[in-house]
């Protein structure tokens, strides 16, 4: 599969990134995103959300793992960071296989829970606001939903 980069120059720019994926995907697409502290995950999830329709104030949901959000369709945005045993079972295939668009963060947490098919995005600092955005699909409806978005 092809990994697609974008330079982020600002926090905005990463913001309307997402947006432009939120308004298009669908129903089942589940996003993995990696960074370090700081590198936008978050923002890139609030982005996603407004172009999902969501308009309540998305932040990261660091203390309770899954928040949900309604917009055209459900965001599912997880923090898993603080998940102490991968072997537990939380119930990821039904927000993987659900109605909505599911977020992970710090998804390398749950590796053997996430399905085959999905969208890793990894946000590297580059600068002081500047981001390096990598977009690796997995599945041939993420190729496709990469094209669209670059």
């Amino acid at each position: 599969m092809n990994t697609f980069v974008y330079q982020s120059t600002s926090s905005d720019d990463t913001f309307h990134l997402a947006e432009k994926l939120g308004s298009v995907v669908q129903a089942g697409t589940v996003i993995t995103l990696e960074g370090d502290l700081g590198a936008g995950k978050t923002t890139f999830t609030k982005g996603l959300a407004k172009g999902l329709g969501i308009h309540r104030n998305v932040n990261s949901p660091t203390f309770t793992i899954i928040k949900e959000y309604m917009g055209r369709m459900p965001l599912y945005h997880m923090d898993v960071y603080r998940i102490e045993d991968d072997s537990e079972d939380l119930g990821f295939e039904e927000y993987f296989e659900g109605e909505g668009v599911t977020v992970v963060e710090w998804a390398h947490l749950i590796s053997d829970h996430l399905p085959n098919e999905r969208l890793a995005i990894s946000i590297f600092h580059v600068a002081n606001n500047e981001r390096r955005i990598e977009f690796q699909p997995f599945g041939i409806s993420y190729e496709k939903l990469c094209k669209e978005i670059f």
